[in-house]
């Protein structure tokens, strides 16, 4: 900072040699005394000190020499005024730097310091430098402290002691020397002071270094240039760039006082590049455990490599946070879907993978799988190219031998798949904007808790939140909006599910999907599904409707509670089961569906609601409850009933089951609603020993009436005579061709009215 550099601020008082008129022997004030044809000062033009000079006599008390120019006083300038004197006869003065100090009205600021030390000459001929500081702040080495108040000074010289003495005084100097108190007076440091040459080539991390540890406490300021960072950097203290820098991809620049997107976007320039930088900043230190998005918009132009980022750590389990920000996708090709096709075998003893697969080295591990056999949402989690096997993340439910597969590896803007396990994460209110270009998350092979919540995602491609293996175990789903790329397509067509999951202890709650193909497909057991609404309708007329959760586990252990099911299905199956033929276990076991809302709407009447879907034989229902749920259908279209059994792969065992609850629901639109227990009154008009009591189909599912807690008479039993009979039957269950009926046989044939209340467990 030099004021008379940078802005043209003329400092410097004229030369003795052109001319004495404008050097006063008072104040320098206006209308003072001068040193023109004064008899005590001439000016000598040659002296073997100086090239010029002034000679004076003292004949004053205090000899004045003032400077009658206004010389400004800017605020944040630092002056330093010098002046070289010499004794050459007579009596030695002492000699000290003075001032008058002018204020904006051109009256004296009184009050402050005006003259600098003192220093008494002692040898004639001996060239004497004195100096002295002036400036508004009280800091060390500033010899006139003035303030704010003066705007100007005229600046020259005393000559104290005795008179008499001869002096010759060289030419005065003033200078801004405002630098010189930067470090003290400003709140940063420049590192371009402690060695940076900022050319984009010399390694500046010694520099960076040096700066942030002389900070002490305050910023570190990168100035303009290009720095190159050959090695890791850390600023202990807040840095602000008006330069960039340069690292290579392994090494990171940790900013742990302004941790944030905006502070890494002056720092490096680019925003994907930045993003990276941060991203690897936030799992290389400890300083920090959120990156501050800052509310900005970070434009993607292919995926996100989040482990490439961080290249020395494929594992990290501390929690982490991505926050508050916005990535927008823009680009092409970049995001198309990566297809290969290749030959495979698969056996049920090893059941997780796909061996002597061709063409295995073009594979990338996260790709979708699909073939004959094959449940929906199973991934390649890895592959060994030189034994030619790939591992998936679930099993094969019809696959075993030889044939085709299709991996289909989609495009993720946040691609977390290069780490091995990746734990403890979470990414919040962060709006995904995919503009039907790109998928949103790619999660880690392995780790627990994995947390996203209060984010957005527009428009995926094919995939919101995407597992590839068991990185979600533990998963935390909270407060999402995603919003459909394929909100024209009939529900049948489309290709988009929102969030899939292959571990257990899910958790996904409060939660809005509009028009996927499917909400939710959970792979794993003891999750709870609460609070969400997942709509799945289109316009078309008497259209088909697709599922909204899929639940691919027989025992699966989960909780669907208070959600909104608008217009989809919850589908129950078992696509997982690598021996899908019922053996052993619970079979089709804990799942409670409590307290949702169904609605549908402009459906086919053979539309449900509730689809139990086995993938092999011997299945039974041995644990479920359906409670307090709200079925309806709207727009003029009735459906026949609520639930299905699809008998694609096989069928349900109606002759077993247990712990089947289907109570306190609601019906609306439905031709044929379900209970269980069931309460039938039966009315026996003509006598009969046997009475047939038919379920009317409202078992749950074409459940067979397996039990009877009660018969309850309602009014007389009685003969053909139409006397009163006092006798009660005994009850025959699963009787018809369906199993849905019971016999009720009586002592004799009677006739009359009865309350059965019989159950299909």
């Amino acid at each position: 900072m030099n004021k008379a550099i940078t802005d043209g601020v003329l400092l410097m008082p004229p030369v003795f040699a052109n001319g004495l008129d404008v050097w006063s022997s008072g104040d320098g004030t206006p209308g003072s005394d001068t040193y023109e044809n004064a008899i005590n000062a001439a000016y000598v033009p040659a002296d073997q000190d100086f090239s010029g000079c002034l000679e004076m006599v003292k004949t004053e008390s205090t000899q004045k020499l003032r400077h009658m120019g206004q010389t400004p006083i800017l605020p944040g300038c630092y002056l330093r005024v010098t002046a070289r004197v010499k004794a050459v006869s007579g009596n030695l003065p002492s000699v000290r730097i003075a001032a008058w100090a002018g204020d904006g009205s051109g009256n004296s600021v009184t009050g402050i310091t005006t003259t600098g030390p003192s220093q008494t000459l002692t040898s004639y001929g001996e060239v004497v430098e004195i100096n002295a500081i002036v400036g508004a702040g009280d800091r060390g080495g500033v010899d006139m402290v003035w303030g704010n108040a003066p705007v100007y000074g005229h600046f020259g010289l005393d000559l104290t002691g005795s008179n008499g003495g001869f002096v010759r005084i060289d030419d005065i100097v003033i200078e801004d020397i405002t630098s010189a108190f930067l470090r003290s007076m400003m709140n940063w440091v420049d590192v371009r002071d402690y060695g940076a040459i900022g050319d984009g080539v010399t390694n500046d991390a010694p520099a960076f270094e040096a700066a942030n540890a002389d900070a002490g406490g305050r910023s570190v300021l990168v100035s303009e240039g290009t720095y190159y960072l050959g090695d890791n950097v850390t600023f202990d203290t807040r840095a602000v760039f008006e330069g960039t820098v340069v690292m290579p991809e392994d090494k990171y620049l940790s900013l742990t006082k302004n941790f944030d997107l905006p502070s890494y976007i002056e720092a490096f320039g680019d925003e994907s590049l930045v993003f990276k930088k941060a991203f690897q900043s936030l799992l290389n230190n400890s300083d920090h455990e959120t990156l501050d998005l800052g509310g900005r918009r970070v434009t993607v132009t292919e995926p996100i490599d989040m482990q490439a980022a961080v290249s020395n750590n494929s594992t990290y389990a501390q929690r982490r946070v991505i926050r508050n920000g916005q990535f927008y996708v823009a680009g092409d090709t970049a995001w198309d879907p990566e297809v290969t096709t290749s030959v495979g075998s698969y056996s049920v003893s090893n059941d997780r993978t796909l061996s002597n697969v061709t063409n295995v080295a073009n594979v990338q591990i996260g790709s979708l799988v699909t073939g004959n056999g094959v449940g929906r949402e199973v991934y390649v989690r890895g592959k060994n190219e030189a034994t030619q096997e790939l591992t998936l993340s679930q099993p094969l439910f019809d696959a075993v031998g030889t044939q085709n597969y299709t991996f289909t590896r989609y495009k993720y803007v946040l691609d977390f798949s290069g780490f091995a396990k990746l734990s403890s994460f979470v990414i919040s209110d962060v709006d995904f904007l995919c503009n039907s270009k790109a998928s949103g998350i790619l999660m880690a092979i392995k780790g627990l808790i994995f947390h996203v919540k209060d984010c957005f995602f527009t428009e995926p491609k094919h995939r919101g939140i995407t597992s590839p293996g068991d990185g979600c175990k533990g998963m935390l789903i909270d407060r999402f909006n995603f919003t459909t790329a394929e909100g024209g397509t009939p529900a049948q067509d489309r290709v988009s599910v929102a969030i899939n999951s292959n571990a257990n202890d899910v958790k996904v709650r409060n939660n809005r999907a509009s028009q996927f193909r499917h909400f939710y497909v959970s792979g794993g057991a003891n999750s709870i599904i609460t609070g969400n609404h997942f709509f799945q309708g289109d316009d078309e007329t008497a259209g088909l409707r697709t599922a909204g959760i899929i639940l691919t586990q027989s025992h699966c252990s989960t909780t669907i509670d208070g959600n909104y099911v608008d217009n989809c299905s919850i589908e129950w199956t078992n696509e997982y089961d690598p021996e899908p033929d019922f053996t052993s276990g619970f079979s089709f076991s804990a799942l409670s569906v409590t307290d949702n809302v169904f609605l549908s709407g402009n459906v086919a009447p053979w539309f449900f609601y509730l689809v139990i879907k086995p993938h092999g034989a011997g299945h039974s229902i041995t644990g479920l409850s359906v409670t307090g749920n709200k079925f309806r259908s709207i727009q003029g279209t009735a459906i026949d009933r609520v639930d299905r059994v699809d008998t694609s792969y096989g069928d349900l065992g109606m002759s077993r089951g247990k712990h089947v609850l289907v109570e306190v629901n609601t019906f609306h639109a439905v031709e044929t609603p379900i209970y269980n227990s069931l309460v039938i009154e039966h009315d026996q008009n003509s006598t009969a020993q046997t009475w047939v009591v038919d379920s009317d189909d409202r078992l749950p599912f074409g459940g067979h009436a397996r039990s009877v807690e009660s018969v309850v008479m309602i009014g007389k039993i009685k003969n053909s005579n139409n006397v009163t009979e006092y006798t009660v039957p005994y009850v025959t269950t699963e009787q018809g061709s369906g199993g849905d009926q019971l016999h009720l046989t009586w002592e004799k044939p009677v006739s009359g009215n009865v309350a059965v209340r019989m159950r299909m467990d």
